[in-house]
């Protein structure tokens, strides 16, 4: 039973993104012809420590500041809801968070020593945006880049880095869906927290512009993300068979929907749920383009 709360103070259900930020990262690595299992697992699994740490210490911060209190929780934000309930005490959930974070620091160093020292300027972006999102970047105007930066674009760069020690213009473009998908999945799941944020003085952008104006940028930005797809294909970026990510378009429609009207909770809800479908389906789509066209040598 303490296992089980431990595990849930990690949020299990969210931390397959990171599983799929990985295989797309090293789908795109494979294309090119370097991928390697050994590195990919151990990347994979530094990435996933990240992903708990960025969880646990957000649980940790939002309870200190007694966020967790008063937010509405749905199966999408408002935390874990264990600290709350008294399930862990706060410095149990803070040690876990630092843990995770220094395992996977000394990850990073490791691939650092054998892939070169190109990548440590984006693990040191990467691990600012982590310890620095909830104290400090949620209190800066529209932060939502930081996790589509640190918990989207760059993983997925920095795992075909670590497997062909370079980067590549056609990989920095195929990585900003990603970016733009991680952004969306934190920016919507912000609309239901947004009076519990104002308590702690947070600059989230549901805040400071508005739903019905945050609404509307979620939706230019799942757009936005779909033609950056298209171009990147016509633009010879990224294979063909990558155009497959564009099969979650009605899913998408239907995030979309729940995005006009914001207020109604009975709406943004199934919406968000849709919303993690688009985020997690898409880049797996996206991976599995990459896949598909070594296969076929398109």
């Amino acid at each position: 039973m303490r296992l089980k709360i431990w595990i849930l103070e990690t949020r299990p259900q969210f931390l397959i993104l990171s599983i799929v930020l990985a295989f797309l990262g090293s789908s795109i690595a494979w294309y090119y012809g370097y991928f390697n299992w050994g590195i990919a697992l151990l990347a994979g699994f530094g990435l996933l420590l990240t992903h708990i740490s960025v969880n646990t210490l957000n649980d940790y911060f939002d309870y200190r500041s007694g966020i967790d209190l008063k937010t509405k929780r749905t199966p999408f934000s408002g935390g874990s809801g264990i600290l709350p309930a008294g399930m862990l005490k706060p410095r149990q959930a803070l040690w876990l968070g630092v843990v995770t974070l220094v395992i996977a620091a000394a990850i990073g160093i490791y691939f650092i020593y054998t892939s070169g020292w190109q990548l440590l300027p984006l693990l040191v972006v990467a691990g600012l945006c982590v310890v620095l999102y909830t104290p400090l970047i949620l209190r800066l105007k529209s932060p939502e880049w930081a996790a589509g930066l640190g918990l989207g674009f760059l993983p997925v760069l920095g795992m075909y880095f670590v497997q062909s020690s370079a980067y590549s213009i056609p990989v920095i473009i195929a990585s900003i869906p990603s970016g733009i998908l991680v952004h969306n999945l934190l920016f919507l799941n912000e609309f239901p927290d947004v009076e519990a944020d104002k308590t702690a003085k947070r600059q989230t952008t549901p805040i400071t512009a508005g739903l019905k104006t945050a609404g509307k940028v979620y939706i230019a930005l799942t757009i936005i993300m779909y033609f950056w797809i298209i171009a990147a294909v016509v633009a010879r970026q990224m294979p063909v068979f990558t155009l497959i990510g564009l099969l979650t378009v009605p899913i998408a429609v239907k995030a979309i929907r729940a995005a006009l009207t914001p207020e109604d909770m009975s709406k943004l809800v199934p919406g968000m749920a849709n919303n993690v479908m688009v985020i997690l389906i898409t880049q797996f789509l996206i991976g599995a383009g990459y896949i598909l066209s070594k296969v076929f040598m398109v």
